[in-house]
């Protein structure tokens, strides 16, 4: 199960790091200083995407635990 969840957590710490950056670069308050920003929006993406990568390579670990 960890194998699947860091391969899940790189994938999806990935795209949530993504959508927090341009979260950033988009809305124009953050966009003033996005410099400080961004390095703390993928970092946040990072770290949200580990319970998530967890609980999904547990789910999948045991929709393939019989096969």
């Amino acid at each position: 199960m960890f194998k699947i969840a860091v391969i899940l957590w790189m994938i999806g710490g990935t795209v949530l790091a993504g959508i927090a950056i341009m979260v950033v670069l988009t809305v124009p308050s953050l966009a003033v200083n996005d410099m400080q920003y961004i390095p703390i929006a993928a970092i946040v993406g990072f770290v949200v995407a580990i319970p998530i990568a967890y609980v999904v390579a547990k789910r999948i670990s045991a929709m393939t635990a019989g096969a």
